[in-house]
């Protein structure tokens, strides 16, 4: 006789775990880019290094929201519900937005 837990994880399936995966390694790839471009920015602007540095953390922050939206994900499909859509995406966009206003503002002070 199988206990509980074991039937739930037979029954899953398999095809919106391996979505559930790919979502966090495009979660990961989104912020590596992000993090390139901070380091990038922060190699080219030598009097501003820390506008890279900030988007170098709006990376990791990025790679952190999707381990943690995986992870919800994971829970809910094992349990045979549909996952919180939760914050991340909007934070993820709002700091962006952020970024974009500093650079702006930042760029535009440099040229002056």
């Amino acid at each position: 006789m199988e206990d509980k837990k074991g039937a739930d994880r037979l029954d899953v399936d398999v095809r919106f775990l391996l979505a559930n995966e790919r979502t966090l390694l495009a979660w990961i790839r989104t912020s590596l880019a992000i993090e390139a471009g901070g380091i990038a920015l922060a190699t080219v602007h030598k009097h501003h290094p820390y506008l890279g540095i900030i988007i170098l953390l709006l990376g990791a922050g990025s790679a952190l929201i999707g381990y943690h939206r995986f992870h919800v994900a994971d829970k809910s499909i094992r349990r045979h519900h549909l996952p919180p859509s939760g914050n991340g995406p909007r934070a993820q966009v709002a700091g962006i937005v952020a970024v974009a206003i500093v650079l702006a503002i930042a760029q535009l002070t440099i040229l002056r």
